[in-house]
């Protein structure tokens, strides 16, 4: 099925390598024209020239407003709209509850948790002028289940959960028709990921089904999310993970 988001303006985070990237990319061949928002200008502006007219990098750091503010503006100068968001920029840092840092705490929720918020934010703000449309927020399986070793990735992912459920629930009881929904995935190939084959055995021994996931099968999720396809489902959790959370 081709073109399936036919007519979609979208802004990404988190967009300019791993899964953020191959969302973009799909969102591409599907129609739409995306804005690729990160803060690794380099390989931001590289992927937008790869993939041609239909996107634009600028950069973005999710967890200053004022920037949020401008990228707004900026996706709708240059393609007259917005009504698709996808929340996907974020950090890991190991932490645990007996020793972690307050600045990396701090950092975690800067990035994970008011990133997401004020994309969100200011999605429901300019969508409401064009007729609605999707937001995305990336959680993860660190949002459904705890990990000893991922305490502030843990709260901003289960934070972003509740947060998107929070937020589907008023844009409906104000008639936006604008869908908020959580993508959960599992452990997943990136650039970051491979460089490291033991974590990968290690997470693969974790996974159900024995192998990782690839970006291109949250990027699939993510295009169902931002068509009509999914027009009924707002508030809800869509999960990518080989089966680790059915255990």
């Amino acid at each position: 099925m081709a073109n399936r988001l036919d007519g979609k303006v979208a802004l990404i985070t988190g967009a300019s390598s791993g899964i953020g990237l191959a969302i973009a990319k799909k969102f591409v061949t599907e129609g739409a024209k995306v804005v690729l928002g990160d803060i690794n200008d380099e390989n931001g502006e590289k992927a937008a020239q790869e993939i041609g007219e239909n996107a634009l990098y600028i950069h973005l750091d999710v967890s200053n407003e004022d920037e949020w503010i401008k990228a707004y503006e900026a996706t709708i100068a240059k393609f007259g709209k917005v009504n698709v968001v996808v929340n996907n920029a974020g950090i890991a840092i190991g932490t645990n509850i007996e020793t972690v840092p307050l600045d990396i705490w701090n950092k975690t929720i800067a990035i994970n948790g008011t990133g997401v918020m004020l994309g969100t934010k200011y999605g429901v703000q300019n969508m409401k002028n064009f007729g609605g449309g999707s937001i995305i927020n990336m959680s993860s399986i660190e949002g459904l289940v705890g990990e000893s070793i991922n305490l502030a990735y843990n709260f901003t992912k289960g934070g972003v959960r509740l947060m998107t459920k929070s937020a589907a629930l008023y844009c409906a009881e104000h008639k936006m028709n604008i869908r908020v929904n959580t993508i959960h995935p599992g452990y997943i190939h990136t650039p970051m990921v491979d460089t490291h084959p033991d974590l990968v055995k290690l997470e693969e021994s974790k996974t159900p089904m024995g192998h990782l996931g690839e970006a291109d099968d949250i990027a699939n999720l993510a295009v169902f999310l931002a068509s009509d396809e999914s027009k009924f489902s707002t508030g809800s959790e869509f999960v990518a993970d080989g089966g680790y959370t059915a255990q």
